[in-house]
C-alpha cells in the first residue's frame, strides 16, 4: 500500500514537472489547471486576511528571519539556512531554527523538558519536538524529518525545533533555550509569526517554477508576491552577472537587495564511515546515483560536471523514506552494472539504511553555499541582524502583496 502511494506521488510530481508523457498525464494537467485557479484565490484571500488583521500574527519579541521561496522545493534552501545559522552563531547570536518537520513521524512518547524558571515539566501540548538544543541530536531522523536532522547534525551551538505550530516552537526556543534569533525554515508562507526580515530564494535554473500555481505547477504564490522580500538570493548560479533574470525579478520587487550564489560541491563523504574524498575522485568513475529530492536533474548534473560517468540514476519522490528493500535492490543492480561507487545527496544520506551487502561504497555529495556577487550586501545584512533587533512594522506587512 505504501509503495503504491509513493509511486502515485512520484507520478504526480512527474506530471507537474512535465516529465510524464502521454494522454493520462496531459488530461491530469488539464484537470489540475482548474484547481490552480481555486488555489490562487485561496492564497490571495489568506494574504488579505493577514494584511487587514482578520487573522492574527504573533509578535515574539525577538528577531525572526524567514527563509523561503515562492516555489515548491528545489531552490537549495537548506544550505542557505545552514549558512545563516553558522554565520549568526559565530557573530554571537543564539539561533534557533524552526521547522515544520515535513514527513516526520509523530513521537510515540513526548519528550520531557523541565522549565528553566520552575523546574516543572513542560506540558505535553506546549512541548514541540526538540531535535537539538545545540549540544547534539535529541531525536532520530524519522521523528525529526530529514532536513531538520541534517541541520542539527551539522550545526553545533544552534537549536533545531520542529512543530507544525511554529508559534509554539518559537515560544519554547525563546523561553526555554534562551534563543534571541529565530530562523523560520521555509517560512515565507507561514504568516502566523510576524517576520522581521523575509529572505526569498529564487532558483536560477527555474526561477518561477513551471510557471503555474499549485497543484498544476510548482508555484506556491504568484511571482508578483516577490514584493514581500527584503533580500532575494538567486541560488544555483553558474556565474555572477545574471542581469536578464535580475531584470525579471525587478518587475516584481524593485527595491530588495539581491545576492547571487552557487551551491558548490565541497567533497564526497562516506555515508557509513565518514571517510572524505576530494571531488576529483569522481573523474572517470562509473557512478550509480540515487536520490529522493525535488529536482534530481541538478544533482546528476553536478556529478557529470566533475567527470563522473553516471550509469543510471534511481529517483524517488522528494523526502522518500528509503527501506531496506530499496537499498538492497539498488545495490544488486549496481553490482550487475559494475558500478565503481554509489553517490546520493546529503539529505538522502540521513535516511539511507545500510545495505545488507556492502559490495559498492556509498558516498554523499557535500554541498555548501558560495556567494558570487553581493558580498557587501551579505556583510551589511549580517551586521544589521547582529547589531540590533530588526523592527517589524505591522502596518507595512504584505500591503504590496495585493
Amino acid at each position: 500500500m505504501k509503495e503504491n502511494l509513493e509511486d502515485l506521488e512520484q507520478w504526480g510530481e512527474d506530471v507537474i514537472f512535465g516529465r510524464a508523457k502521454g494522454f493520462r498525464a496531459s488530461l491530469m494537467r488539464c484537470v489540475l489547471r482548474g484547481f490552480s485557479w481555486l488555489y490562487r484565490g485561496g492564497v490571495m484571500l489568506r494574504l488579505r486576511l493577514f494584511r487587514t488583521g482578520f487573522k492574527d500574527q504573533a509578535y515574539l519579541g525577538t528577531t525572526v528571519i524567514s527563509i523561503g521561496n515562492i516555489t515548491v522545493g528545489g531552490t537549495g534552501k537548506t544550505p542557505v539556512v545552514e549558512l545563516f545559522s553558522k554565520t549568526l552563531r559565530d557573530r554571537g547570536r543564539k539561533v534557533a531554527i524552526l521547522s515544520r518537520g515535513y514527513k516526520s513521524k509523530k513521537l510515540e512518547e513526548p519528550q520531557e523538558w523541565k522549565r528553566k524558571a520552575t523546574g516543572e515539566l513542560v506540558d505535553e501540548e506546549e512541548m514541540p519536538k526538540l531535535v537539538s538544543a545545540g549540544e547534539g541530536l535529541e531525536l532520530d531522523v524519522q521523528y525529526a524529518g530529514d532536513e531538520p536532522y541534517m541541520l542539527a547534525k551539522n550545526l553545533d551551538g544552534v537549536s533545531v525545533v520542529v512543530d507544525k505550530d511554529r508559534v509554539k516552537g518559537g515560544k519554547f526556543a525563546i523561553e526555554e533555550l534562551d534563543c534571541d534569533l529565530l530562523l523560520l525554515d521555509d517560512g515565507m508562507q507561514f504568516l502566523n509569526i510576524a517576520h522581521s526580515l523575509d529572505i526569498v530564494l529564487v532558483d536560477f535554473n527555474s526561477p518561477f517554477g513551471t510557471g503555474a500555481i499549485l497543484p498544476r505547477g510548482t508555484l506556491r504564490e504568484p511571482p508578483k508576491n516577490l514584493c514581500r522580500a527584503d533580500y532575494i538570493f538567486i541560488t544555483k548560479c553558474y556565474q555572477a552577472g545574471n542581469q536578464e533574470l535580475i531584470d525579471k525579478i525587478r518587475r516584481y520587487n524593485p527595491v530588495a537587495e539581491i545576492i547571487e550564489c552557487t551551491h558548490g560541491p565541497q567533497h564526497l563523504e562516506n555515508v557509513f564511515t565518514g571517510e572524505k574524498l576530494p571531488l576529483e575522485f569522481l573523474s572517470g568513475k562509473y557512478v550509480a546515483a540515487i536520490s529522493g529530492i525535488a529536482v534530481p536533474e541538478s544533482f546528476e548534473e553536478k556529478l557529470t560536471d566533475y567527470g563522473a560517468n553516471v550509469l543510471f540514476h534511481r529517483t524517488f519522490a522528494d523526502h522518500h523514506s528509503f527501506t531496506q528493500k530499496d537499498v538492497d535492490r539498488f545495490m544488486r543492480r549496481c553490482v550487475r552494472r559494475d558500478a565503481d561507487v554509489i553517490v546520493t545527496t546529503e539529505k538522502d544520506a540521513v535516511r539511507f539504511p545500510k545495505p545488507a551487502e556492502m559490495d559498492v561504497e556509498v558516498y554523499f555529495l557535500r554541498i555548501e553555499v558560495d556567494i558570487l556577487s553581493g558580498h557587501e550586501v551579505w556583510e551589511d545584512l549580517v551586521d544589521r541582524v547582529c547589531m540590533e533587533k530588526v523592527p517589524v512594522d505591522p502596518l507595512l506587512l504584505y500591503e504590496k502583496a495585493m
